[in-house]
């Protein structure tokens, strides 16, 4: 329980990978990227529950060593286009969860290792006293990559992304913007139910004051290897 609330602990973890094969079960400091995601979530000590979505049967026996929840997920469900809603939707309208009548869910993807409780719980706190319903983890963006400045090539020309780019003369014209980190996303569950995507009407921005890595690459895990230590 966190602020009398019960909070679900959902972890993603399919087998399949393009980039990095088997990526959930890539090890930093002997431990894997599961595994950093469990320690997350015991050192919280907010969860009253933690469930791991999968198809893949090495990454069961991954997660069996960490005491997980295991969701077996659907083929449909495991293939490389799913999307986060598809996967959380799933998981919400399961009947063992819905028994449990959980408040919130905490969506916390593996390949973002590097993470801060306090950073959790402060936006837990600020979401339910202020009745958000989700938060997003997001990095601001610096304005030398802002979209008004991005260019695309269509037919071989080179075009401005946003037409409204055309209006921009000066950086302090630029407002500030955001990309998501995969931190966490924390969703009212509620809310969660009445909506199609996990873009709900009242999001709150949780901005990441730290150094996050989003493992997609070989090049992404080197980097995120050189760290230290993930808990902190």
């Amino acid at each position: 329980m966190f602020l009398n609330n019960k909070i679900l602990a959902l972890v993603p973890a399919r087998g399949g990978s393009k980039g990095i094969k088997y990526k959930n079960l890539k090890k930093i400091n002997g431990v894997s990227l599961i595994g950093h995601t469990f320690k997350f979530i015991k050192l919280s000590k907010i969860f009253d529950d933690l469930y791991l979505s999968t198809e893949s049967k090495k990454i069961i026996l991954e997660a069996n060593k960490y005491n997980f929840k295991i969701l077996h997920r659907s083929k449909k469900l495991s293939g490389d286009y799913v999307s986060d809603f598809s996967i959380i939707n799933s998981v919400l309208r399961n009947k063992t969860i819905k028994k449990q009548k959980f408040d919130y869910l905490v969506y916390l993807q593996p390949t973002s290792p590097l993470r801060k409780v306090a950073h959790l719980k402060n936006t837990l706190r600020k979401i339910i006293k202020e009745n958000y319903d989700a938060a997003i983890s997001v990095t601001e963006i610096s304005k030398k990559y802002h979209p008004k400045k991005i260019f695309n090539l269509k037919n071989g020309n080179l075009n401005l992304y946003l037409e409204s780019g055309k209006k921009i003369f000066a950086r302090q014209h630029l407002d500030q913007v955001f990309i998501r980190n995969g931190v966490f996303y924390i969703f009212k569950i509620s809310a969660f139910l009445k909506n199609s995507d996990i873009y709900l009407k009242k999001t709150y921005a949780s901005i990441t004051n730290y150094k996050t890595f989003n493992i997609d690459s070989h090049q992404d895990l080197k980097k995120a290897r050189k760290t230290g230590n993930f808990l902190n």
